[in-house]
């Protein structure tokens, strides 16, 4: 499936946001989701379905001062 991953459109086989993850390389990441504008916390990622189109935000948090 096609999906949008910050601004840039990738294939997919998986069906769920965690295997999406997975795919795309963030395995074992500390990383924040949102699909279509909605946050996703870690323990909802496996259980969430994704269709194509789907629009993905993954952020890594940052330091600085």
């Amino acid at each position: 499936m096609r999906i949008l991953v910050n601004g840039d459109w990738h294939e997919v086989q998986a069906r769920d946001l965690a295997g999406a993850l997975a795919e795309l390389g963030y395995v074992g990441a500390v990383i924040a989701t949102a699909v279509n504008g909605e946050f996703v916390p870690q323990d909802r990622r496996a259980g969430l379905s994704l269709k194509g189109g789907e629009r993905i935000e993954v952020l890594a948090p940052m330091q600085g001062g």
